[in-house]
């Protein structure tokens, strides 16, 4: 789906985006987009900021705060080119953010990027069975940490943690080698297959977030290191979460997984 006020500006991306083989829905207000993605969730989403209604920060927002749509990947395509405005589309959950005026060639490749990390995480939309997960992506342990690439699920202390995909794939990166530094670099050719698009920036805005579901106090990390002048790591020891950090965590009502299970279906694009 293309979310763009500017009827030139959204023609050029869907015209891209159906040279490369996918269904585009355009949509010209936050509002039409909010309706369209209750409607049919696509597989990507292309959202400009700037819109009428319904900015493209508050569909952003809301989208996040869907359980059916959490998993959607999001692409902010906006004028606003500050390091400001890039942080704060990342903080609410955006999972790449591209300025104006922008190559397509480059926005294609982002696109093919983040559609790549949807089919290894799950797709939104129920369309029919895929294929199960191979066996090399088992389920991940790091102290209470539990990290499920197949169910696209994360828990610690036996409960759930909500995360986007940008946040989960960190996490399921930094928790394959629980102790173990990662680079800014290291990181980002992990999460997006390239180093050229996302800055460092990402990855700093990204362990923030996840600093603020996982750790009893942000501000003093003991789960989620910083080695500084080197990059992260996942602690191997936790300190035990007090009460006050279950407003981190989202209770699920059932158990911490056993393992990875057969992943839901595709939606359309």
């Amino acid at each position: 789906m293309v979310a763009e006020d500017d009827e030139g500006q959204a023609e050029l991306v869907r015209r891209y985006l159906e040279h490369e083989g996918h269904g585009v829905t355009v949509v010209h207000d936050g509002r039409a987009a909010l309706d369209a993605l209750r409607h049919a969730p696509p597989d990507l989403l292309v959202l400009d900021v700037m819109m009428p209604r319904v900015d493209g920060l508050d569909v952003c927002r809301i989208v996040r705060s869907q359980q059916a749509l959490a998993d959607l990947p999001v692409l902010m395509l906006t004028a606003r080119s500050t390091e400001d405005d890039l942080l704060l589309g990342l903080d609410l959950g955006a999972d790449d953010y591209m300025t104006k005026p922008f190559s397509p060639r480059e926005l294609m490749a982002r696109v093919r990027a983040l559609l790549r990390r949807g089919a290894r995480t799950g797709p939104t939309g129920p369309t029919g069975p895929t294929e199960p997960e191979p066996a090399s992506r088992p389920v991940l342990r790091a102290g209470p940490l539990t990290v499920d690439p197949a169910r696209h699920e994360a828990w610690a202390h036996g409960r759930r943690i909500e995360c986007t995909p940008g946040e989960f794939r960190l996490l399921e990166v930094l928790a394959e080698r629980p102790g173990q530094v990662f680079t800014r670099a290291q990181i980002l050719s992990r999460l997006h297959g390239f180093d050229s698009y996302i800055t460092g920036r990402t990855v700093d805005v990204h362990v923030m977030n996840l600093r603020r579901k996982l750790e009893p106090d942000p501000r003093v990390p003991r789960c989620l290191v910083t080695v500084y002048g080197v990059g992260y790591k996942l602690a191997d020891e936790w300190p035990e979460a007090p009460a006050s950090a279950e407003q981190a965590f989202r209770d699920p009502g059932s158990r911490e997984p056993d393992g990875p299970r057969r992943p839901g279906a595709g939606g359309r694009s």
